[in-house]
């Protein structure tokens, strides 16, 4: 793909600080547009709402496998795959500060998040999981209820944006924890076929 101009809108699945945007940013820099959508569902209607230029969306994991939500919707979707970046997935517990990690009873996160970290559920089996539906999302929620009792999975930068605390870092499963993503676009009318 050609680099994108500074009006570029990218639509990525997540709030502000999510995987998805170090994704976006990783293939085509920091002068695009991020437009954040809460669900995949949101994210696969960015092109019909007028929203977006291009999507991008995780569509497999090294640890938990194949992203099934976005792969389905991709397959029904007939978008064009136009480019694809892989990054490295560090995840980190956050909570809220002055909050100490015997504090914790759940732990909140996207599904593939909270599965790529199966190790430490095990070794903390007193920690109730719950799923969010982002891990940005997540820290972006507990910090802003100030919730002393629960703490998130997600990337330092969430932390960073939301005012988190990183109480454990590296909590994947394999410090080789990678996420393949694909640049999507709607498709012209020559890829229609009649």
């Amino acid at each position: 793909m050609s680099s994108p101009n500074p009006k570029t809108r990218v639509a990525f699945q997540g709030e502000r600080g999510a995987f998805s945007e170090e994704a976006a940013v990783k293939l085509l820099g920091d002068a695009i547009e991020l437009v954040p959508r809460q669900t995949f569902a949101a994210l696969f209607s960015s092109f019909d709402e007028g929203v977006a230029d291009y999507l991008l969306a995780p569509i497999a994991n090294s640890i938990a496998g194949p992203v099934e939500a976005a792969v389905a919707l991709l397959n029904k979707s007939g978008f064009t795959v136009v480019d694809e970046v892989t990054i490295h997935v560090a995840q980190n517990l956050i909570g809220c500060r002055g909050v100490k990690f015997s504090d914790i009873e759940e732990v909140q996160s996207h599904p593939m998040a909270l599965a790529q970290c199966t190790r430490f559920f095990i070794e903390h089996p007193r920690l109730k999981q719950i799923e969010g539906d982002d891990t940005a999302g997540s820290v972006a929620e507990i910090i802003q209820r100030r919730d002393t009792n629960r703490a998130a999975i997600a990337a330092r930068r969430a932390a960073e944006i939301y005012g988190g605390v990183i109480l454990q870092e590296n909590i994947q499963d394999a410090s080789e924890n990678l996420t393949r993503f694909v640049l999507l676009s709607k498709p012209t009318e020559k890829d229609v076929k009649p």
